[in-house]
């Protein structure tokens, strides 16, 4: 009887992970808000991964599985841009009223864009019969993967030219709106789970895996953000490879 609780209760550590990591985003604290999303992701895998051994399956954990990956996956990266928005434009943290009359109000409201879309993207996924081996459409964790490579990103910028880019306000608008497009396309992507370790059942995902570890090796943090595009661009390349 216990053992069916197991999963909601790791679950229930997602959500405290990902209420967390808004919580420091929105203080400043990008470093441990991606901490918490980290742990958050971890304990996202656990939990369907320990339901699966205990054959532990329930209506009520699918359904707060995607509550917990709303906030981990969905509010706190949003919470993430206001934090590099604020850091980028103000050089600090601002107060609520601050940001309220602020110049640059009007860019603060592209961070509303990942959580609707994020949430858009979860329901979908629920309801969505052709999701059950692959995606369509961005997945939320990537997405998150995204934002909290630029977070980590920006509080270890030297200022060099490429981060400059960056994190220029509307460079970091546009990449909200285009991600946010890209939770609830049409695209089909390619799942990370290996279901084995045949080489032909996972050329993509092996390919992937040794291409991000290369693009880390160059360039460091950036190169996380560089697998999350990579990670499109190889799932586009093979949805049209399927159509031919």
């Amino acid at each position: 009887m216990i053992k069916k609780h197991i999963p909601n209760s790791i679950t229930s550590l997602n959500i405290i992970s990902g209420v967390l990591g808004v919580y420091l985003a929105l203080y400043g604290e990008l470093k441990l808000a991606v901490i918490a999303i980290f742990c958050g992701a971890i304990f996202d895998f656990c939990d369907g991964l320990v339901a699966r051994a205990l054959k532990a399956y329930s209506d009520i954990g699918k359904e707060l599985d995607s509550l917990a990956d709303m906030i981990t996956f969905g509010f706190a990266p949003g919470a993430l841009l206001f934090g590099i928005l604020q850091i980028s434009m103000e050089g600090k943290i601002l107060t609520p009223a601050e940001v309220l009359v602020s110049s640059n109000s009007l860019y603060y409201l592209s961070v509303l864009l990942i959580p609707v879309f994020s949430g858009l993207r979860l329901a979908k996924f629920n309801v969505d019969t052709r999701q059950t081996t692959s995606f369509i459409g961005m997945p939320t964790p990537a997405n998150a993967i995204f934002w909290s490579s630029l977070a980590l990103l920006r509080v270890g910028s030297n200022g060099g030219e490429w981060y400059q880019l960056i994190f220029e306000p509307w460079v970091l608008v546009i990449l909200s709106i285009v991600t946010s497009l890209l939770l609830v396309s049409e695209i089909p992507m390619f799942s990370f789970k290996f279901k084995n370790l045949s080489f032909k059942d996972n050329k993509l995902r092996f390919f992937f895996v040794l291409a991000v570890v290369a693009l880390i090796s160059l360039f460091g943090i950036l190169g996380i953000s560089f697998s999350m595009i990579l990670y499109v661009v190889l799932s586009v390349l093979q949805s049209l490879s399927c159509k031919k």
